[in-house]
C-alpha cells in the first residue's frame, strides 16, 4: 500500500475511546501509554469507573492531564460523532465482520485520514470486549493476532500496543529510523568502494591485473555489516592514510 507524504498525518487527530472501562488502574495505563506515543484524545463512553480516581492517578503518572482533559459521553454513538472513522477492536469473528485488520495495517489505513478529519480507535469493555451493537458504529476492525491459550489482552495493553503501531508507522513513513542506522546510499558506497581499490592496487594489495576478485570479499563484508556515511567517511580517512604513506614511501630512493 503506497501512503501519500505524511508531513499532514497526524496523532492529535486520533481519538482513543474506551467504552465502559471498569478498573481506574487501566485507564491510568492508557492515558500514560498515550503520552508515552503522542495522542492527547482520550474518550470515556459511560465509564463504570472513576477516572479522576487515585489510582488512575498513580498509573497516568505524569500523564495526569489527560485524565482531566478526557471527555466523558452517554454511549459510542454520541462519542464518534465528530469522527470520519471508527476502528474498533475484537475477537469475535461474524458473518458480516471481514477483513479484519493487525494493528500495523490498521495504522496505515487510518493515518492518511487523520489529514482531513478525526479517526477513532474503540475499545471495549475489560470483561466483554465491544458488543455487537457497537460494532456495527465502526467502519473497519482491529484484531490483536494473541495465542488461543489465553487470546484476550488486558485492555492497557492492547491500547498501548495499538498506539505504539501508529506511532511507529508515523515516524517511519516520516524518515524515522527507531534506533536502526540510516544505511549510505548506493553512489556514496560506490565512491568509497573506487578509492578502497586504487588504495589497495596502489599498495599491491590488490592484483592490478584482477583487483575485484578480492574486492568482491569486501563489498560482501561490508555489505553485511551495513554501512552508514560516518563510517565510510572513516574508511575514506583510513584509505587517504594509506595513499600518503604509499606516496612517501615512494619519494625515497630504493634501498634507503
Amino acid at each position: 500500500m503506497t501512503l501519500p507524504p505524511s508531513d499532514s498525518f497526524s496523532l492529535q487527530n486520533v481519538a482513543v475511546v474506551l467504552v465502559e472501562p471498569q478498573g481506574p488502574l487501566n485507564i491510568g495505563s492508557v492515558c500514560r501509554a498515550m503520552m508515552n506515543f503522542g495522542f492527547s484524545d482520550l474518550r470515556l463512553v459511560n465509564p463504570t469507573a472513576d477516572p479522576l480516581a487515585e489510582e488512575a492517578r498513580r498509573m497516568a503518572v505524569k500523564a495526569g492531564s489527560l485524565l482531566d482533559q478526557a471527555k466523558v459521553f452517554p454511549d459510542l454513538a454520541a462519542a464518534l460523532a465528530d469522527c470520519q472513522m471508527a476502528l474498533g477492536t475484537t475477537r469475535r469473528f461474524g458473518k458480516y465482520r471481514e477483513e479484519f485488520l493487525h494493528p500495523d495495517e490498521a495504522a496505515r489505513h487510518l493515518l492518511p485520514l487523520t489529514e482531513k478529519g478525526r479517526v477513532a480507535l474503540v475499545f471495549g469493555r475489560e470483561d466483554k470486549g465491544l458488543l455487537t451493537t457497537e460494532l456495527d458504529l465502526c467502519q473497519r476492525f482491529i484484531t490483536i493476532p494473541t495465542s488461543d491459550e489465553l487470546a484476550s489482552m488486558n485492555l492497557a495493553q492492547a491500547v498501548s500496543l495499538c498506539l505504539y503501531e501508529t506511532a511507529k508507522t508515523l515516524g517511519e513513513l516520516r524518515g524515522k529510523s527507531h534506533g536502526r542506522k540510516k544505511l549510505a546510499s548506493g553512489s556514496t558506497l560506490e565512491g568509497m568502494y573506487a578509492h578502497m581499490k586504487r588504495s589497495l592496487v596502489g599498495i599491491e594489495f590488490l592484483d592490478a591485473q584482477n583487483p575485484d576478485h578480492i574486492l568482491r570479499s569486501f563489498r560482501r563484508i561490508f555489505g553485511r555489516s551495513g554501512l552508514n556515511d560516518r563510517e565510510v567517511r572513516i574508511l575514506h580517512g583510513m584509505f587517504r592514510s594509506i595513499d600518503w604513506v604509499d606516496s612517501e614511501r615512494r619519494k625515497k630512493p630504493q634501498g634507503e
